[in-house]
């Protein structure tokens, strides 16, 4: 019978943290590190919070960040900031270039709340410089700050991006369809782009295979338009804005 030190496999050893205790330290090292960890995780949540706490109602931009300043996403992603801020609104996003960027210059210049969640990652993302400075997070969890745009969202506006854009996208309407979120209104931008999947969703899972229902549809929106976005936002509060969860 396996002794006492061969309970975990190799393979399930946790990570070395620098500064704090490793898989080779004495029994119980294991959990202080955990218990390290969750101070790590609740001291971010808190930064959050106290951040957003005196932000008014506002909206999560995502896309990718290689979009350049010459691009038409680009312009679309500053146009739609603009928009926001001038309708109150203040704008959140990623706190990185491309799409990020551009939303977050289109707030600020008219005055706007522009806001950061940026993400600690190996290639050291930069914050773009349309953030204020009272308004600016930086995480080491994507956990974490997925709660921030899910909690603070009064919508959520998909550009053209990559994996993480879809990760945001796909977040969002999972939680609203199980409840865990109130609804608010996921508009994806630029039909050419994103036409074919919320097809594929339409067809696919509701209408052949009816893995979702009708109402799972009734808030995912294929818009080209930015006064047609701000309209379908404000559109969706009738009684005001609130907090998701």
């Amino acid at each position: 019978m396996a002794g006492p030190e061969q309970k975990k496999p190799g393979w399930a050893r946790p990570p070395e943290i620098p500064g704090q205790p490793t898989a080779t330290t004495p029994a119980g090292s294991e959990f202080m590190a955990d218990g390290w960890r969750v101070f790590k995780i609740m001291a971010e949540f808190v930064n959050g919070f106290e951040t957003m706490a005196g932000v008014g109602p506002a909206v999560s931009v995502f896309g990718s960040t290689r979009v350049r300043e010459s691009d038409p996403e680009y312009r679309l992603a500053e146009t739609m900031g603009r928009l926001l801020a001038e309708a109150g609104f203040g704008v959140i996003t990623g706190g990185g270039p491309g799409v990020m960027e551009a939303a977050n210059r289109g707030a600020q210049s008219v005055g706007g709340e522009s806001i950061g969640f940026n993400i600690k990652l190996p290639n050291q993302q930069d914050p773009n410089p349309y953030i204020d400075p009272d308004k600016m997070v930086t995480f080491q969890y994507f956990f974490v700050r997925k709660v921030m745009f899910l909690k603070y969202s009064q919508s959520f506006i998909v550009l053209p991006g990559g994996f993480g854009t879809l990760d945001e996208f796909t977040e969002a309407i999972n939680l609203i369809e199980t409840r865990k979120s109130q609804k608010f209104p996921v508009i994806m931008m630029d039909s050419e782009y994103w036409g074919d999947l919320y097809r594929w969703i339409r067809k696919r899972t509701l209408e052949e295979k009816r893995f979702i229902s009708e109402s799972d549809m009734d808030f995912i929106y294929l818009e080209d338009d930015p006064l047609k976005v701000i309209e379908i936002i404000q559109g969706y509060y009738p009684e005001g804005y609130s907090v998701n969860f």
